[in-house]
């Protein structure tokens, strides 16, 4: 009997095969566990990713919602949305009204995403006296023929319960108004305020309607293109989806749940989670899954409770299409090893064990901490080549992390600070504010609030243009800084508007002082570009607990006293009088 030739090999060859083989596979299942680990990796850094961007989104829509309320706020505090209701006859109340309409159309053009905004009158069933809808491209006045009662719409009612400067926030619904122009039948949600006159009678409410596509698409304007939007209101009905059929069913009589596509976000309709992040598998006929986040923010009112679901989705493509480049080199890697197995399998079993440890090592610490360990990138064999691969991804990822980060911080900061000057905005002052007022109260101390505004600042922007007048602003905003003690707040509230905040002041002579140290400084000429420009200003001074028992009416006190400045011939400051028609 003849026996093949390999038969003839002695157990050197044998047990020399057996390594081999060995060292092949062994090679093949780290290649594979590196790639899954890879996968996973990236698939779990995703979703952190995706949270924090929806974390953020719904910081963003926060913030848009607030400059919503302002706007609301700022028209219903104009003079003339209280002269409509005051007029002394039909003359004057219809100019009051024409200018208060261009004013409207005004807003409406800074704001695509405005589908409308209103007066609507207390008297006369809720009538709306001024109403200027977006029309197509073109901006619609309507006039007495067509103005409407809405006594018996909700944010109507509920807009009249509240008090000055408070802001009702409607539920997201299809707006069904008969004569609404562009807003009919679309998706929207109202912003109102009262507003009220001096005595605290109720005249009426600013409404605005908002386009919610239009919203959706700002939200969406940063993201990038493969991110879907995903909006429900708090019973879970679908407000936004990336399939527009699949948006408020319960308008059409069917409800369409985000629970029912997104199991886990049950947990946040019933709030007992603030944030969930899953994987989601793809059907049969789908081609991949995908991983989304959403959060559960509140909306309007918090008595109420209400809140709104937010969600990002991204293709599970997307996430792991790094891996396929991954996948090819691990092939590669695997090829060279099973080679070098076959020749020196027990040399290759020693030089090989430890570094894949080590690798293995690195990629779980950088899943679980987010740490980059030391790895071996100066090698130049097939070592070397899946170090400086997985170190570069390492190294995206967290660059990818870190911008995620910078513009988390930045958003931060620009929400609370002036874009020019660098100082607090309104908001960030209004928080110091209150916070100082509230240890004031605890302290007994008093505090007091410096209103600065520039005369005559639109000569300069007029004559010298809009870039000398940003630097004579910066100008006055250091020259105020350095004026005032480091515990002390100086913000912008716009345009040539400043206001100081004197914290935890022992007698009002240092607030005299500090005035007329201001004055003084302010007649000194100041170099600009070349220019030596004479920059005064008119200044108004309340004291807290004397001149306002809250921020509100601190502030209002505040600004009389800087207008009575101004009545007097400007470039001088005057203080809050208590009891007396206005300030002296």
């Amino acid at each position: 009997m003849k026996f093949p030739d390999y038969m003839k090999f002695g157990i050197g060859f044998k047990l020399g095969f057996l390594l081999a083989a060995f060292g092949i596979l062994a090679t093949s299942l780290t290649g594979y566990y590196f790639y899954s680990s890879s996968r996973n990796m990236l698939t779990r850094a995703a979703e952190r990713d995706l949270l924090t961007a929806t974390q953020v989104v719904g910081r963003n829509m926060k913030i848009i919602i607030d400059v919503i309320a302002e706007d609301a706020q700022l028209l219903a505090a104009l003079p003339l949305a209280s002269n409509v209701f005051i007029s002394p006859d039909e003359l004057t109340a219809e100019s009051d009204k024409k200018i208060l309409a261009d004013t409207f159309a005004a807003m409406l053009s800074a704001h695509p995403e405005y589908f409308q905004i209103r007066l609507i009158s207390t008297s006369q069933h809720g009538l709306e006296l001024v109403r200027v809808d977006r029309n197509g491209k073109r901006l619609t006045r309507v006039q007495a023929g067509g103005l409407q009662k809405k006594e018996h719409y909700p944010y109507v009612v509920g807009t009249l319960r509240l008090a000055r400067g408070d802001i009702y926030l409607s539920d997201i619904t299809i707006n069904h108004e008969k004569g609404a122009h562009s807003g009919r039948d679309k998706p929207t949600v109202t912003v109102s305020t009262p507003v009220i006159a001096r005595n605290g009678k109720r005249l009426g409410l600013i409404v605005i309607n908002i386009d919610l596509n239009g919203l959706a698409s700002l939200l969406k304007s940063n993201l990038p293109s493969s991110y879907q939007l995903y909006l429900s209101n708090q019973w879970g009905d679908f407000l936004v989806h990336p399939d527009a059929t699949q948006t408020f069913g319960f308008d059409r009589g069917r409800r369409i749940l985000i629970q029912d596509s997104f199991r886990p976000v049950l947990s946040l309709i019933h709030g007992n989670d603030m944030n969930v992040v899953m994987n989601v598998n793809a059907g049969p006929q789908k081609q991949g899954g995908h991983v989304a986040a959403f959060v559960r923010l509140p909306f309007g009112d918090t008595i109420e409770k209400r809140f709104v679901i937010l969600g990002l989705s991204q293709p599970l493509d997307d996430i792991t299409r790094e891996t396929a480049r991954l996948s090819w080199e691990t092939i590669q890697i695997i090829l060279a090893f099973s080679g070098l197995a076959l020749i020196l399998s027990a040399l290759v079993s020693r030089v090989v064990t430890g570094p894949l440890n080590a690798m293995v090592r690195a990629i779980n610490r950088f899943s679980r901490d987010h740490v980059i360990s030391t790895l071996p990138l100066a090698r130049n064999d097939e070592l070397g080549l899946l170090s400086r691969s997985f170190n570069d991804m390492q190294t995206e990822i967290m660059a990818h992390l870190s911008k995620l980060n910078e513009s988390q911080i930045a958003l931060d900061h620009l929400a609370r600070h002036d874009f020019l000057t660098g100082l607090p905005n309104r908001r960030m002052f209004f928080d110091r504010l209150e916070h100082a007022i509230a240890n004031s109260r605890r302290s007994g101390k008093q505090l007091a609030v410096l209103f600065v505004d520039l005369d005559r600042f639109k000569e300069i922007n007029d004559t010298l243009g809009h870039a000398v007048g940003d630097s004579v602003l910066i100008a006055v905003a250091k020259l105020l800084k350095a004026a005032v003690r480091e515990v002390d707040t100086v913000a912008r509230l716009g345009g040539d508007e400043f206001v100081i905040l004197l914290d935890m002041i022992g007698d009002p002579k240092h607030v005299m002082a500090i005035a007329q140290k201001l004055h003084d400084r302010f007649q000194r000429a100041i170099q600009i570009d070349g220019h030596e420009l004479l920059v005064h200003a008119s200044m108004g001074v309340g004291i807290f607990p004397r001149d306002g028992k809250d921020a509100d009416e601190l502030m209002q006190n505040a600004d009389q006293a800087m207008y009575s400045s101004k009545k007097d011939g400007r470039n001088t400051f005057s203080f809050h009088v208590m009891g007396s028609e206005g300030p002296t």
